[in-house]
């Protein structure tokens, strides 16, 4: 892990890597028409995209794959767009005086990249040092599903997920780390099988380097529970 380059490099001159804010581009009105019409509307182009590709919508194979699509998208893998489906984390008093860093590795997420919309996919490895509040583990997995779920680059998940545990613990002792593969890498363009793209956000007492360490070692370790 971390022995990938931070830049996910591609190889087409079309392929520009291009990093925007730390927010999701979205539209200010992106909220104003509710979920049913945009599948409607979805349907309606996705199935227009099918109809160009000179696929025939008669067959009981496809008929049927518009209205899918459109449902996949809005309630599925582009959920996460809608504030609506932000998970609403709780905590609880850190009763036991744990002061050691908390780490849960190999969250499994699923996400698509923004300029091709094919899937990113791989697994998330975070930390953090209690304020004095913890947060239900079960918390943790969805703050990171909630951020994989739109149309990402892997550099912009990854600051939005360590802000989000950054807000609701309280605490800017935070570590985020991601590997991932993307399939507009293996499955088009340079069609690299082998390469992963490995990003961090490391803040607060993860700045030392020792801590870091720590952090880097354990989730490298192969501390499968038997």
């Amino acid at each position: 892990m971390l022995n990938t380059p931070l830049v996910d490099e591609e190889f087409d001159d079309h392929d520009d890597h291009v990093v925007g804010s730390m927010n999701t581009p979205l539209r200010a009105d992106a909220f104003e028409m509710d979920d049913k019409l945009k599948m409607e509307l979805i349907e309606k182009h996705f199935k227009e995209i099918m109809h160009i590709l000179g696929l025939d919508l008669d067959d009981d194979s496809l008929k049927g794959t518009p209205h899918r699509v459109a449902k996949m998208y809005v309630q599925e893998v582009f959920s996460g767009l809608n504030p609506q489906n932000k998970p609403i984390a709780k905590l609880f008093d850190n009763k036991y005086n744990y002061d050691q860093m908390l780490v849960e590795k190999d969250i499994t997420f699923y996400s698509h990249c923004e300029h091709h919309f094919v899937p990113i996919y791989g697994k998330a490895h975070v930390a953090y040092f209690s304020s004095g509040k913890v947060i239900g583990l079960s918390k943790i997995n969805r703050i990171v599903q909630y951020y994989a779920k739109r149309p990402q680059v892997q550099e912009r998940l990854t600051v939005q997920i360590a802000s989000e545990l950054k807000e609701v613990l309280q605490t800017e002792d935070v570590a985020v780390v991601l590997d991932a593969t993307h399939m507009c890498v293996s499955s088009r363009g340079v069609n690299d099988t082998n390469s992963m793209t490995g990003t961090a956000h490391f803040s607060g007492k993860f700045s030392n380097q020792d801590i870091k360490n720590e952090f880097l070692n354990y989730i490298n370790a192969n501390t499968t529970v038997r």
